[in-house]
């Protein structure tokens, strides 16, 4: 199966959309950086701003549970779904082509790895 490429995935997708997918109101405002309420251990304080976002950067963090990360991330942890599976459920809901990366042509198993003509000689080797 093909990897997923998070980096051109996280470029598809800003944190934005991430975040109003799981319903996140900010309680402040300042430049690129909101604060707010918890999506991912969901405050209960209706002014709570334990949960800080960087939309420029693509980051987020809470200072009460200390979850951070991206926004893949971040949908993983709303979702309580594995970083891979919210990958594929968050391009899913919003339309957009996954970036896959091929993984190189594995070699069958028992065969010799081609040696290399300019490894160094071990000196000792046939006398030990």
């Amino acid at each position: 199966m093909p990897g997923v490429d998070f980096s051109a995935l996280q470029g598809q997708v800003p944190m934005a959309w991430v975040l109003e997918l799981v319903g996140f109101v900010p309680r402040s405002a300042a430049g690129d950086r909101l604060r707010g309420p918890c999506p991912v251990h969901g405050s209960q304080w209706p002014r709570s701003r334990s949960f800080s976002v960087h939309l420029g950067k693509g980051l987020c963090y809470c200072h009460k549970c200390g979850f951070g990360g991206n926004q893949i991330q971040l949908w993983a942890g709303v979702r309580e779904l594995r970083v891979y599976e919210a990958a594929v459920d968050l391009r899913h809901r919003l339309g957009i082509d996954m970036p896959w990366i091929q993984r190189r042509q594995e070699r069958p198993r028992g065969a010799e790895k081609k040696k290399n003509p300019r490894a160094p000689v071990d000196p000792f080797r046939g006398y030990v």
